[in-house]
Formats: C-alpha cells, structure tokens, sequence
C-alpha cells in the first residue's frame, strides 16, 4: 500500500529525529543558492512572512535569512518533494545568499582534492 505523503494532497513532512526537513533554496533561473534546514516552526513562518526562515542548527533558534544582513530571500512558490522529507524553495533573493558574501553558498567547484572558485 503507497504512503498517502506520496499520493494525497494534504502537506505532511516528514521530518527527520531531530524535527527537520531540508531545504534546497535555487533562485528563479533554477541557479543553487543555498541549503539549509526548517522545521514546523520555520515552514509556517516562511509560509505566513512570504521569507525564508530557517531553524539554525548552530544557534538553536528560528533564523530568517537576512535578518542581520538585509539579504532576505523572497519565496517565490514552494515545492516538497515524493515523500515530503525534502522542500525545493524558489526565491528572489535581496543580495548575496552565502554568508561569505558570494553570490551562492555553492562557489567552488571540486576538482580531484582542490576546490575552484567558479563565477
């Protein structure tokens, strides 16, 4: 018997031990910006604000993207993947999407054992 998350349609993620899904965030041209992680908390918040907002592993807490920087990701049409462990988010974002200040998170490229910036 199929799981219903793969044949209905009524949102139920399914989240992982620690309360997560991940989240692939690309901008409208489908380029990677970056991948981070939400729980309930942070897809309703994206869901109600129209901005991404993240649950930060490091600091313990709700983050909105951008909420120091001004970098904000504006969501543009969320998707969930086949058995809703996995959320594509679509944005238009307000700046640089990587801490580091590129662009991208995803920057360089792997080469053997060296990674190489790529524009």
């Amino acid at each position: 018997m199929p799981d219903p998350r793969e044949t209905e349609l009524v949102l139920d993620p399914r989240y992982d031990a620690a309360g997560l899904v991940t989240a692939v965030v690309v901008d409208r041209a489908g380029a990677p910006l970056m991948v981070a992680h939400m729980n309930a908390d942070a897809l309703a918040a994206t869901q109600a604000s129209g901005e991404a907002t993240f649950w930060s592993r490091s600091r313990g807490r709700l983050w909105r993207k951008g909420e120091t920087s001004g970098n904000v990701l504006r969501v543009v049409e969320m998707r969930i993947d086949c058995d809703q462990d996995a959320i594509w988010i679509i944005a238009d974002p307000a700046g640089p999407a990587c801490h580091t200040g590129a662009a991208s998170c995803f920057y360089r490229r792997i080469d053997g054992d060296r990674l190489v910036p790529v524009a």
